[in-house]
């Protein structure tokens, strides 16, 4: 839709769903709006495919949540889990089936944009959104949302999904509300293939010397991911922690084939996820899981949320039918992804303080290692283990008043 007259084309036509942002969150919105048959348009401000920070596990819930058919790109399949407590007390458990699996982000973007644009969704790459308007002279009527681009062309729309990522201008429109924000930083570190092999099939999880900070190595073929993730405003304890790690690790010797960084940041809990006819979603809307900063699921579930209900909004005929649609997305996020985060914070707030106990449970109480596994499996998930097993119920109020488990010693002293 480029050319002379592609500004004066878009004035005329009205989409029923504009997507700002082709990441996980956007292209899972696109295709769940282009599969129910609507004019779909994505847009994007990078080139596809692009680099985005990403340790780039697909977990149970991430691959139940992909479009019919999608063929996932996985680079590895983990069966192993090394966990250590800030590089000592090392302790690998193992899963006969897998645990889940690992990809490279451009590739699996890519790909999840491709199904998009197959069941329909146009797609636009290069296009930087300024702002967006309801209201006001760019705004044919009451119906319709104004998507404000650099340069000053008008796309029209009768709803808006904001998936712009974590720092998004779609996000300032809705007034989302962030409650806690991390900073993580990456290294794709090429090794060779002696140092490949020792890694296959198996991830290390680290916890770290801040409140709060973690580690990990995923293994992708001949490149390692290597991160740490840790509280904002810990920029330099970060940067060293990562280094340390990769030290510990014996791979200081391999050059990096690529450093990057990347907040993440956490919706508060009353924090908006729409108004009028824009609905947020993925690292837009501040969701994520607030212990292990897991988004792709978040990302996806909340995409395809958002455009199944992003096509009611578009059907809406008033301000009062508008609202209620907004609310039923509002709903459906909080009552699967919200409780799951809720746990997820509370798991943060004990983690903060007591790594070691977390590190005592996954290591030597099996019950801990089964909801793990279950967990990345997709055969359970936060919410349903605290709500189903009395155990992880009473544990976890116990966790909260502060109470330790005397196996924490062992590992932690």
């Amino acid at each position: 839709m480029s050319g002379e007259n592609s500004s004066a084309d878009d004035v005329q036509r009205v989409w029923d769903v504009v997507v700002v942002g082709a990441g996980p969150a956007g292209a899972s919105a696109a295709y769940a709006a282009a599969v129910a048959g609507r004019r779909v348009l994505l847009l994007e401000k990078a080139e596809l495919p692009r680099y985005k920070t990403c340790g780039g596990g697909i977990i149970g819930p991430s691959r139940d949540a992909l479009p019919p058919g999608f063929e996932l790109p996985f680079r590895d399949r983990v069966h192993a889990v090394t966990f250590s407590n800030n590089g000592r007390f090392t302790r690998t458990r193992r899963s006969k089936q897998m645990l889940f699996g690992l990809i490279n982000r451009p590739e699996f973007d890519q790909q999840l944009v491709e199904h998009a644009q197959k069941a329909g969704a146009e797609l636009r790459t290069g296009v930087t959104v300024q702002r967006v308007e309801q209201h006001g002279s760019a705004v044919p009527d009451r119906r319709t949302v104004a998507v404000v681009l650099q340069g000053g062309e008008t796309v029209l729309a009768r709803a808006v999904v904001g998936a712009d990522g974590s720092a998004s201008r779609i996000g300032a429109h809705v007034g989302v509300k962030l409650d806690q924000v991390d900073l993580g930083l990456e290294a794709e570190i090429p090794v060779p293939e002696t140092v490949a092999e020792d890694w296959k099939g198996r991830v290390l999880i680290d916890w770290g010397p801040m409140p709060g900070s973690y580690g990990w190595v995923f293994p992708k073929g001949d490149t390692l991911t290597v991160g740490v993730i840790s509280a904002r405003g810990e920029g330099a304890a970060t940067k060293r922690y990562l280094e340390d790690f990769i030290a510990r690790l014996g791979l200081a010797g391999f050059e990096p084939a690529l450093s990057s960084g990347h907040l993440t940041r956490c919706r508060a809990e009353d924090s908006p996820l729409s108004r009028g006819r824009v609905l947020v979603c993925g690292d837009a809307a501040g969701l994520l899981e607030p212990w292990t900063r897991e988004g792709i699921s978040f990302a996806l579930r909340s995409g395809r949320l958002a455009g199944e209900w992003a096509v009611r909004i578009a059907e809406a005929h008033d301000a009062v039918d508008t609202r209620r649609q907004a609310l039923n997305y509002a709903f459906a996020i909080k009552a699967g992804l919200g409780v799951e985060m809720a746990v997820g914070k509370r798991l943060l707030t004990v983690f903060e303080k007591r790594p070691g106990l977390f590190h005592a449970a996954l290591t030597g109480f099996r019950p801990a290692w089964r909801a793990f596994r279950d967990i990345t499996r997709g055969s359970t998930s936060l919410g349903e283990i605290v709500r189903s097993h009395p155990l992880a119920q009473r544990a976890l109020t116990a966790m909260d008043r502060g109470q330790t488990a005397p196996a924490e010693e062992s590992v932690s002293s």
